[in-house]
């Protein structure tokens, strides 16, 4: 269920679908693929939105997908891909055959990611599942709607959920596969993996997948 997803740091992942490869918030590549079909952005930090890194994941038709406010400074990297596409949070889209919703992602009483920014998670509709890539967000009202198959969701802390809430999330959405997100970076600890499959329901599986 999971062979086709890579997590390289951070929120930086890529989904290889039938419609093509997937990137969300790529960060820190290694290597330069220049393989993306599409890549989605879920907000505009560094971490997230990083032009170098689009640049060496993107082909000349890659698909850019940003939010709404964002519409500005995606124009850093226009000359590198093939076009760009701007969505709101709690909307349905398809664009050049992929399928996916946009869930708002945004802190509730931290000031790093504020709901007035308009900032997204995105569940993408691909091969028969529902995955869902939280992006920077606490467990929110629309977050604990989301219905998914698999939940790619933060865990380190200080910017978005910690462990034990990301878990706590998990359980409430009940994804039969759960992997767990932004820690051993720039924030959080690699023991935060270990808190939250702990506490995570036995019925959910938990993969680990980052790259270190």
């Amino acid at each position: 269920m999971t062979g086709n997803i890579e997590v390289f740091t951070q929120n930086s992942i890529r989904i290889c679908t039938r419609v093509g490869k997937v990137y969300i918030d790529p960060f820190q590549m290694k290597d330069e693929p220049k393989d993306a079909d599409f890549v989605l952005i879920t907000h505009d930090h560094y971490d997230h939105f990083s032009p170098e890194d689009i640049e060496r994941v993107c082909k000349a038709d890659t698909v850019l997908v940003v939010p709404e406010k964002m519409a500005g400074k995606a124009q850093e990297v226009s000359r590198i891909v093939g076009k760009i596409e701007t969505v709101k949070p709690g909307v349905y889209r398809e664009t050049s055959g992929l399928a996916f919703e946009t869930v708002p992602a945004y802190n509730m009483l931290k000031p790093f990611h504020p709901k007035g920014a308009g900032w997204v998670g995105y569940i993408l509709r691909v091969d028969g599942q529902r995955i869902y890539i939280a992006g920077d967000t606490d467990a929110t009202k629309e977050a604990r709607k989301v219905k998914c198959d698999v939940a790619l969701i933060p865990i380190g802390g200080t910017y978005t959920m910690d462990a034990k809430q990301a878990a706590e999330l998990v359980n409430e959405i009940c994804p039969s596969v759960a992997i767990p997100v932004h820690y051993g970076n720039i924030v959080g600890k690699m023991s935060d993996k270990d808190t939250f499959a702990e506490n995570a329901k036995p019925s959910i599986k938990v993969v680990f997948k980052i790259q270190f």
